[in-house]
């Protein structure tokens, strides 16, 4: 498995036959600069979008167009990219799994806004946003918390999925900040690995993850603080 950090919340997860983009926003993506869309984009099998935000849509019905990539949202998003001219999509809603050919994707709660102001001034609601757990056939299992705050049930889904690697949001004011992420990361959860993102994008949110990493220390989790294009082989 290699997991690429895009910047953001962005990833590209390599595994098997499958390809996936996790919210691509790349394209307004200040993490992402130097990169290149069609290098990151190449292979592409699966387009997987925690919620409706932009900076997690990002590039998705452009690449989707581009790839032929199945792309996995909640209902209404799923709905709302069917409106642009995507047909290869794949819907759920919370608790729902979704058989994907080598993996399965599990919509799990998160704490956060879904709603997103299009180019026409019109705001869309989108559903809920989630975080999605993913699975893979005998390798490390990844939970993609999206954006969130911590919250007790936090438990509930560790009890259920035992993830493996969690990638988790720090970087505050729109999500938990690295302080509290660091505690729900040890509280509630078991990682093996721990990476963080959504953090260095903007300057109103948190610029590095020394918070994160600091909350960590002492831990058993291993903690990769990735730059951006930066990649980690499990």
């Amino acid at each position: 498995m290699k997991i690429t950090w895009l910047g953001h919340s962005a990833f590209r997860i390599e595994i098997g036959k499958a390809t996936i983009l996790l919210d691509p926003f790349l394209s307004h993506n200040a993490s992402f600069s130097g990169q290149d869309i069609k290098d990151v984009s190449a292979g592409v099998t699966h387009i997987l979008l925690t919620h409706g935000h932009g900076d997690h849509v990002g590039d998705t019905v452009a690449l989707a167009k581009e790839t032929g990539a199945v792309v996995l949202a909640n209902a209404d998003l799923a709905a709302w990219l069917g409106s642009k001219g995507l047909d290869r999509l794949e819907m759920g809603n919370t608790g729902g799994t979704i058989a994907l050919g080598s993996f399965s994707a599990t919509f799990t709660n998160a704490l956060h806004s879904s709603a997103q102001i299009t180019e026409d001034g019109v705001s869309h609601a989108l559903g809920n946003a989630n975080g999605l757990m993913l699975h893979f056939e005998d390798e490390a299992s990844i939970l993609a918390m999206g954006d969130t705050d911590i919250f007790a049930d936090m438990a509930l889904i560790n009890e259920l999925h035992q993830p493996d690697i969690g990638l988790v949001p720090i970087g505050d004011r729109f999500t938990m900040g690295g302080a509290v992420a660091a505690l729900a990361c040890r509280r509630y959860f078991n990682f093996k690995t721990a990476i963080p993102c959504h953090y260095g994008t903007f300057p109103i949110i948190e610029q590095t993850a020394d918070k994160f990493v600091a909350g960590m220390e002492g831990s058993k989790t291993d903690v990769k603080a990735l730059k951006p294009a930066e990649s980690l082989s499990i």
